[in-house]
């Protein structure tokens, strides 16, 4: 099976949603920044870019999806799903997978890559710009890959991501070390580590598992 990589394709999705944002006059921030910055490529230019071996040299998905541990029949929501790069991955795993976006074009091609390939445990939801919409207890775990960094007022999102994972259940938390790197966005669009936990410790997590050497150019964090 073809994977298509989603590294730049989930920065892109959250970019469809500067529009909106600024339609219902929220005030942007540094995930606005980000997206305005991703919006200077076409989606054609972006999936030419990131849907390469090279993405998957450094992403090394199966790497991931193992250091994840046992997610057989577990309940994931992959936030900035774009093209189900991990969506897909996580349900040949066994997990029962909600694919999250805020674009309608990349949650119709999700659907396409679940009729092709006959995969009955991922369904497609859309998602608000500024929520995970999930409900109470609703999943084991919320993945977020590359797309951390493209969220506004991340204290109150992740609060709402905490209210929708159930009791015992984690945030996974994939993305970019904040240094020059070869792949990613510039280092000023980059969120540290220490920055990501005191943002998710206002959001009520207080238990941290932090992973620095499994990929080249990035960062694990596990929340609970």
């Amino acid at each position: 099976m073809k994977y298509l990589a989603t590294t730049a394709l989930a920065a892109f999705i959250f970019t469809a949603s500067i529009a909106q944002e600024h339609h219902h006059g929220h005030k942007h921030g540094a995930g606005h920044a980000a997206n305005e910055h991703m919006h200077q490529s076409s989606t054609a230019e972006l999936i030419s870019r990131f849907e390469s071996p090279e993405r998957d040299a450094y992403q090394q998905p199966d790497k991931v999806v193992a250091w994840l541990g046992k997610i057989k029949g577990k309940t994931i929501m992959d936030i900035g799903a774009g093209s189900g790069y991990f969506s897909v991955r996580l349900a040949e795993a066994g997990a029962r997978v909600i694919a999250a976006d805020v674009n309608d074009e990349f949650q119709a091609f999700v659907q396409r890559r679940i009729q092709e390939n006959n995969l009955n445990n991922i369904s497609t939801r859309k998602i608000p710009f500024d929520g995970p919409g999930l409900q109470a207890a609703e999943v084991d775990m919320v993945l977020m890959v590359n797309t951390y960094h493209h969220i506004d007022h991340r204290p109150d999102y992740f609060a709402k991501v905490r209210k929708g994972t159930k009791s015992g259940g984690r945030l996974v938390i994939i993305d970019f070390f904040k240094t020059d790197l070869p792949v990613g966005p510039g280092k000023d669009h980059k969120t540290s580590i220490d920055e990501v936990i005191t943002e998710l410790r206002q959001a009520g997590y207080s238990n941290f598992t932090v992973e620095v050497s499994l990929l080249p150019y990035q960062y694990l964090i596990q929340a609970r």
